[in-house]
């Protein structure tokens, strides 16, 4: 990327001097191109011209920085002016923290708008880079609160599918949040999870490793355990005390097969940019 500055003066010398300094930068670190000679005055009264020099330097792009410039342009747009974006460097990219005032609504509904303008963001920084560059934004420690609820969500949704042999869906989620649970899973001794659905719809599915248990076996437990569940014929009503089959749990849909999610994969995905 080039960065350039033209600027006049009585001599080349002066003029190219003159450009650098609007560059901010010493003459020994820029290039020049001369636009125009001086010319001298005739008889030391009449025209002539000063020098015209266009002087020139090789810059490289920061991503983070593009990525960041362009959230705050953003956010000006939203009625956030003042908001400070803090750029934390990381092996394949950055992280950016935004910060200020009434900036709690730039998360969204369960982070779907953060989730946008990290998107976007990405965008941004890997139009400069050949590799991909990854971004991620975060506000008032949200990521951290968001994956800590996660994970207590998928540790007991496991203990849940190992008591009571069933499979339960979850809500559809990112990459970056089924991979959460994925790992919250594999605490829990006994329980599995993959992922079903497409594209928006995907959503992690947790259940028993062994698969889910029969109905019919949970009732002849049950009645070893005393009559609850199956037929109490105790009370000789041949009634079904059983759990309801409201449950979420008993009505979650039987899994098809496991589908992991790649481990590297990026919230939406690999940004491919297009040329």
């Amino acid at each position: 990327m080039m960065k350039e500055a033209v600027a006049q003066g009585a001599t080349v010398e002066v003029a190219f001097a003159n450009a650098c300094r609007e560059l901010g930068v010493d003459t020994t670190e820029a290039e020049f191109e001369i636009l125009e000679m001086p010319t001298k005055k005739t008889f030391g009264l009449f025209g002539g011209s000063p020098a015209k020099v266009r002087a020139y330097i090789e810059t490289h792009s920061d991503p983070a920085e593009m990525a960041a410039e362009y959230l705050k342009a953003v956010l000006r747009e939203m009625g956030l002016p003042n908001v400070q974006v803090e750029i934390s460097r990381e092996e394949s990219g950055a992280a950016l923290r935004l910060s200020g005032e009434d900036i709690g609504f730039v998360i969204g509904h369960r982070g779907e708008t953060l989730d946008s303008l990290q998107y976007l963001a990405s965008l941004v920084a890997n139009h400069v880079e050949e590799s991909y560059y990854r971004i991620t934004l975060d506000v008032g420690n949200y990521r951290e609160k968001r994956k800590e609820t996660l994970e207590a969500l998928g540790k007991r949704m496991a203990l849940r599918a190992v008591k009571y042999g069933r499979n339960s869906s979850l809500e559809p989620m990112n990459p970056y949040e089924r991979r959460i649970i994925h790992t919250a899973v594999q605490t829990v001794e006994g329980a599995k999870s993959w992922s079903e659905g497409e594209d928006m719809n995907r959503h992690v599915v947790i259940g028993p490793e062994g698969g889910e248990r029969s109905q019919r076996y949970d009732n002849r437990r049950n009645d070893r355990r005393g009559g609850r569940g199956g037929f109490d014929n105790r009370r000789g009503g041949g009634r079904d005390r059983g759990r309801s089959s409201s449950n979420p749990v008993n009505n979650a849909p039987r899994a098809e097969g496991p589908k992991s999610d790649a481990p590297d994969m990026p919230i939406y995905g690999k940004i491919e940019v297009k040329k």
